[in-house]
């Protein structure tokens, strides 16, 4: 039996609007009160923001944020950090690039971008997590933990040769929705974390369970001992986790409706609601 459970944020515990449904939060303090799971939010986004969240929603959970770059206990705690090295920031913020991506930077302090652009701040309208406006080229080196692009998918896949080419080894690149492309301190993944927070509770990745829907779930999912992929995922996850169950769509609470079955009816076979 599972005895933690992970969870991604956007496009798999989140409904499209980016608000937590009523049934998936009751499923959560099911697993809690119920079976004593620990919960874990494993996401993109920054720990200032999961913070104001969980306060709103009454949940004790770890957090894994910024793709695996922190964790956090319950009590807020930091357990874990890495940063992108201060060569990787130097390059990527003074670098001149073919895109017409937007480049935003992440620290401590919180979200860091040139300009704001309205339509990004759809993705934060529950929190009010909202970046601040700065001189990118003027931001410390050694004081950003990762750097993302957001814009067109196929321009950030042209944009993710460049970078591939510019930095090599020195940083890991991944896409955490179709129109963001991250720019990630190497070995810092949301399967690693789970990894380190794991070992700290005493567990393994075989007593976890995890949830995902893109590119930055890839390793976490590949990693428990029970991974679930959302119907809604990105097509390069399901193919590259095959052997993986599909679920539902987030708009659909799919993660609470598969919990459910598992909770109450786990000897029935399971059929995604789409």
């Amino acid at each position: 039996m599972a005895r933690l459970a992970a969870f991604d944020m956007d496009g798999t515990l989140l409904l499209p609007d980016h608000h937590l449904g009523e049934a998936t939060l009751n499923t959560l303090k099911r697993l809690r009160e119920e079976r004593q799971i620990t919960l874990a939010f494993a996401t993109g986004r920054h720990e200032l923001e999961m913070r104001h969240i969980l306060g709103k929603l009454d949940l004790e959970a770890f957090l894994i944020t910024g793709n695996g770059t922190r964790i956090h206990s319950m009590e807020g705690e930091l357990m874990h950090r890495n940063d992108l090295s201060p060569w990787v920031v130097e390059t990527v913020l003074h670098g001149h690039w073919d895109t017409e991506a937007s480049m935003h930077a992440f620290n401590d302090s919180g979200w860091l971008t040139s300009h704001e652009i309205p339509e990004l701040l759809h993705a934060h309208v529950y929190s009010g997590f909202r970046p601040r406006i700065v001189d990118l080229r003027t931001l410390p080196a050694h004081e950003v933990t990762k750097i993302c692009f957001c814009g067109d998918h196929d321009d950030l896949c042209r944009l993710r040769i460049q970078l591939n080419d510019a930095l090599g080894d020195r940083a890991f690149l991944c896409f955490s929705a179709m129109d963001c492309l991250e720019v990630l301190p190497v070995g810092s993944n949301k399967g690693a974390a789970l990894g380190v927070l794991s070992a700290h509770l005493g567990f393994t990745l075989q007593d976890c369970m995890a949830f995902g829907d893109a590119m930055n779930d890839r390793e976490m999912l590949s990693a428990v001992g029970h991974g679930l992929i959302m119907g809604n995922a990105m097509p390069q996850l399901k193919a590259d986790l095959p052997h993986l169950p599909v679920i539902g769509h987030c708009r659909n609470q799919a993660v609470s409706h598969y919990l459910t079955h598992w909770l109450d009816t786990p000897h029935l076979t399971y059929s995604p609601e789409y």
